[in-house]
């Protein structure tokens, strides 16, 4: 079977693309190039209401329909546009709804027509959508909204071609109470007056996953020529602090794998309750406040959304069976960046922590979500945002950059960027340029079997690569010491211990440890109240498994505190296995606080 495989990777003949099997959209006939948003936020109702102008390109001038996705939209007209300027109404109607993708909005046009203009308005439970009560952000004092389109929640706040294949270039007006400031993932202009009316444009084609839009009292610290940070007043210089070393990553960045395309790169902190540790959209990542510990230890973050920048951002997906070509360029990217900004072993340290989450995932997944090129049909492309896109998608470049060694290898991944920008791509695409870049010009390094294993493979390899971090053996000695009753605890220099290698000894703790040494430990480290969320997560986790109630209480405090999917999750499911009442009454009040994408997972998990 492998051998086959091995061929049909390998062969010579190019596949033609499949539709997006998450999209109605028609965009072999009529796709979008360009798209004008003008909408208003109203915190009252909670909605978006506006039009947007969609304007076209013919690829198939017989065409007379063009389909479009949405997802919870009230639909209030449609106008084409005549090739004279004249608004005409269309005639235009609803599919009937699926589950997943919502409906097709199909729209009768006449053979002149280019542009469209849709007038809408988003529905308060729209799942691309949070609107938070000022309660649940930092200041207290005023609402906040942000969005999340990725992977196909733009629909549900812009009814458009809602498919990573289809790019186009757009422009904005937003139009916000007075006093709140608007942010797109768009070139801002950091010293804009809040006064509630914005404009933004983005010049570079984009898929529609990269729209993004967050509302809130918001400020801005400078981090470089063409970096920045925005946040809430309160957070603005902790997070300018933690976030430093930005420009030093996107010169890293840069040297690598070519100039940044896209003008500025700005962070925005959101409020606790976003589902992700960050999203990488253009000109402005969103990210979690979690990342902020005060000493810079979990800014590999940055280093991951930046790096998006090229993969993912450039270069994307065609559709979400090959996810693992956004993430797991970027993975590898980011660890690169990571050791070229921060050391050989912190590198190491964050990779090993990752091969570990990927073994310890993939036997939790079904067979058809272990391998690399997806089929996600009929299914959620949520599902497909697991470690197997991100760790085995690393671990693929990896294997090459090894056996091609580096002053190979890294030219490749430059050339992939750089041929493939503002492109589009999928598996076969990337297995072709393999081909002809490295397979034919330097033979018997990476044999077919090998990579149809890791692309088409269940599991994991055996001749995978594995790290093994020399800090981690120093941590698992001192651990073994400490519990056998040779070493006291007091007289390790825990303080110089970086955040991974504090993780590496929590994961560590065996069954057998007694709730004296858990006590001791807690009280050490001051575990419990951990300020740094991967830190407190970890603790949590281990706590559950070995039985230590008191870290229950913070655990609760914790889980109404963050929203992000990564920690939240697990906790659940960990909690449901052996303290389900717990889970519950503890779910029942951190909720409200969740993002819908967030909630729809535990919600299935209760």
């Amino acid at each position: 079977m492998r051998a086959l495989l091995a061929c049909l990777v390998l062969a010579a003949t190019p596949v033609l693309a499949a539709p997006d099997p998450h999209s109605y959209a028609n965009s072999d006939a009529l796709r979008m190039r360009h798209a004008h948003i003008d909408l208003a936020v109203d915190f009252e109702s909670r909605t978006l209401h506006g039009f947007v102008d969609l304007h076209l390109d013919r690829r198939d001038p017989a065409a007379r329909e063009l389909v479009l996705d949405t997802r919870a939209l009230t639909i209030e007209s449609v106008h084409a546009v005549h090739a004279d300027g004249r608004y005409a109404p269309a005639r235009f109607v609803l599919g009937n709804e699926d589950r997943i993708l919502g409906r097709a909005l199909r729209i009768t046009l006449p053979a002149d027509s280019e542009r469209v203009r849709v007038h809408y308005r988003s529905s308060p439970q729209a799942s691309g959508l949070q609107w938070l009560p000022p309660e649940l952000t930092a200041g207290k004092r005023h609402p906040f909204l942000f969005t999340q389109s990725q992977a196909i929640h733009a629909r549900s706040w812009v009814p458009l071609q809602d498919s990573p294949a289809v790019r186009f270039t757009w422009t904005a007006r937003i139009t916000t109470p007075k006093g709140l400031l608007a942010r797109m993932a768009a070139n801002n202009h950091p010293h804009d007056a809040a006064d509630g009316d914005y404009r933004f444009e983005m010049r570079q084609p984009v898929p529609s996953y990269l729209l993004a839009l967050a509302v809130g009292e918001l400020k801005f610290a400078p981090l470089g020529d063409r970096s920045g940070v925005y946040a809430e007043p309160e957070l603005l210089e902790a997070a300018a602090h933690e976030f430093a070393d930005t420009e030093r990553m996107i010169e890293i960045a840069e040297s690598l794998y070519g100039r940044y395309r896209w003008g500025r790169y700005d962070l925005l902190v959101l409020p606790a309750s976003f589902p992700f540790g960050g999203m990488e959209n253009p000109c402005l990542t969103f990210l979690t406040p979690t990342v902020i510990a005060g000493d810079r230890s979990l800014v590999e973050l940055i280093a991951h959304e930046l790096a998006h920048s090229w993969s993912g951002n450039l270069v994307t997906n065609r559709d979400w069976n090959h996810f693992w070509l956004n993430e797991g360029f970027t993975t590898y990217v980011e660890n690169r960046i990571a050791e070229a900004a921060f050391g050989v072993e912190r590198a190491d340290m964050g990779r090993q922590l990752a091969e570990r989450d990927l073994v310890e995932e993939l036997p939790t997944l079904a067979p058809a979500l272990r391998r690399l090129r997806l089929d996600l049909a009929g299914g959620d492309p949520d599902e497909g945002m697991t470690e197997v896109a991100y760790t085995k998608g690393m671990l693929f470049l990896r294997l090459l950059e090894l056996r091609f060694g580096r002053e190979t290898f890294d030219p490749f991944v430059r050339k992939w960027f750089d041929e493939h920008a503002f492109g589009a791509v999928d598996t076969d695409d990337f297995l072709a340029f393999l081909r002809s870049e490295l397979l034919e010009r330097h033979p018997g390094k990476v044999s077919g079997e090998e990579i149809a294993a890791f692309i088409e493979g269940e599991d994991l390899p055996a001749f995978a690569p594995r790290t093994h971090a020399s800090r981690f053996a120093a941590i698992d000695a001192l651990r073994t010491e400490w519990l056998a009753g040779r070493r006291d605890l007091g007289a390790l220099d825990t303080g110089a211990w970086a955040t991974q290698e504090r993780i590496h000894f929590i994961e560590g703790l065996p069954a057998e440890t007694t709730a004296a040494q858990l006590a001791t430990l807690d009280a050490q480290l001051a575990l419990s109240r951990s300020g740094n969320s991967e830190i407190a997560f970890a603790w949590y986790l281990r706590a559950i498994a070995l039985d230590y109630r008191p870290a229950f209480a913070p655990m609760d405090e914790f889980l109404q505190r963050i929203g992000r999917r990564k920690f939240v999750l697990p906790l659940y499911t960990a909690l449901m296995r052996a303290h389900a009442d717990f889970a519950r009454a503890s779910y029942a009040k951190s909720r409200p606080n969740y993002h819908p994408i967030t909630r729809a997972s535990i919600d299935e998990l209760m």
